[in-house]
């Protein structure tokens, strides 16, 4: 997934007219997280976002408005006072935001950055909007793909931990799974976290 996020945002600079830095912002719980950025203007902007709460990546992420495009960050930005103030120190001259979403979810937003005022046109929001189209589809499968990989390393790992119970407590398949459950329900710890435990130290601790 990290692979296919980066080649969208280097796209981004590549393609879109007056595009200096870009990032995507997703949303971890109450947290923002700042993925493939860039440069370091995107990370600490969207760490601006996230403290004050506000600004037009956040509202894009959250509120589902699919594009902003900020022209001057020297002007007064309606919505946004204290993130237009700040990002202009940062040293942010104009952004885009575009909503990155399928038809099933919502995954965050994709920003691009100048330090020029006015730097992106009415041609760079329309071939922003396509790039962004197109990596909120890459970014689906990828995150699913990813979500896979994750889930047969779990099982196989689950297996195994079974595989050494049953050897060393001479007990079936059923009552091997029924154990490491058990025990995972017991110490609020992850069910593939206890097998990983299991495999590491060769059964169950007293």
């Amino acid at each position: 997934m990290d692979a296919t996020l980066e080649l969208v945002t280097a796209r981004a600079v590549e393609i879109v007219e007056g595009c200096e830095a870009a990032g995507i912002l997703v949303f971890r719980g109450k947290r923002v997280e700042t993925l493939a950025p860039t440069d370091g203007l995107v990370v600490r902007c969207d760490q601006l976002q996230e403290r004050l709460g506000e600004g037009p990546g956040f509202d894009a992420a959250l509120r589902s408005q699919p594009v902003y495009r900020i022209t001057d960050f020297t002007e007064p930005q309606e919505g946004w006072p204290e993130f237009a103030s700040q990002a202009r120190a940062l040293g942010v001259g104009s952004m885009m935001s575009f909503l990155l979403y399928t038809r099933e979810e919502e995954l965050g937003s994709l920003n691009r950055y100048s330090r020029r005022s006015a730097a992106f046109t009415q041609g760079s929001e329309t071939v922003g909007w396509l790039l962004a189209s197109h990596a909120a589809v890459a970014f689906s499968s990828a995150r699913t793909a990813d979500q896979l990989q994750h889930a047969l390393a779990a099982r196989h790992t689950i297996g195994e931990a079974m595989g050494m119970l049953m050897e060393r407590l001479k007990i079936s398949e059923d009552d091997a799974f029924n154990t490491v459950r058990r025990v995972s329900q017991e110490r609020n710890i992850k069910l593939r976290d206890i097998a990983r435990q299991i495999c590491a130290s060769g059964g169950l601790d007293a």
